[in-house]
């Protein structure tokens, strides 16, 4: 149930005092968290370090965020602040050459995290889209993104329509996810190819 909820529903919820809702935040994002942290190299105690505090940052911070759509970009953001942060202290007390130790090269891994930022974006936008589409079409796109993807007789089968409406009801569907509030929101962020703008 929460899992299908959007973003802004449950900040919202959130917002309001719904610890069903902060869960759900926590179970959908904390992968995101985690992952930034490893690409930081950071582990074991460091790493449960940087992941209590930015979830302390998120309580502290939620009311403030203006878009709650946004959630996964500040929750990256933070999370790289947050790594940055440790790893400076840590530099401070453990004298070393940072020409010599790619612990403290910040400029590795940037583009590959920005990237899965915004595929996770992409992702969850797409979960979003889907929930709005009326549900015939959402069974109609599922269908065909399975993987393999059902042959258009067993869609025929499944959704009791004709195999020479399978295609026409298919573009009608993907017109319709494009202009869902979920995509629609996502391109202003990230601009049509998904690029951040």
């Amino acid at each position: 149930m929460e899992q299908s909820r959007s973003v802004a529903d449950l900040v919202t919820a959130a917002r309001d005092g719904d610890q069903a809702a902060w869960d759900a935040i926590v179970d959908r994002f904390l992968p995101l968290v985690t992952g930034l942290i490893a690409k930081h190299r950071l582990y074991g105690a460091d790493a449960e370090d940087v992941n209590q505090t930015v979830w302390l940052r998120l309580v502290e911070h939620l009311d403030q965020l203006r878009e709650p759509r946004a959630l996964p970009g500040w929750i990256a953001s933070t999370t790289r602040h947050e790594c940055l942060a440790l790893m400076r202290r840590r530099s401070r007390l453990n004298p070393v050459d940072p020409t010599s130790d790619p612990v403290f090269d910040t400029t590795v891994g940037d583009a590959d995290m920005c990237d899965d930022l915004i595929r996770e974006e992409r992702h969850q936008a797409l979960r979003e889209g889907l929930l709005e589409l009326p549900q015939d079409r959402r069974r109609l796109l599922l269908l065909l993104l399975r993987d393999p993807p059902a042959s258009y007789a067993e869609i025929s089968r499944t959704l009791g329509i004709p195999v020479g409406s399978i295609g026409p009801t298919r573009q009608r569907a993907l017109d319709h996810l494009r202009n869902t509030a979920a995509l629609g929101a996502l391109l202003t962020v990230t601009g049509p190819a998904g690029q951040r703008s």
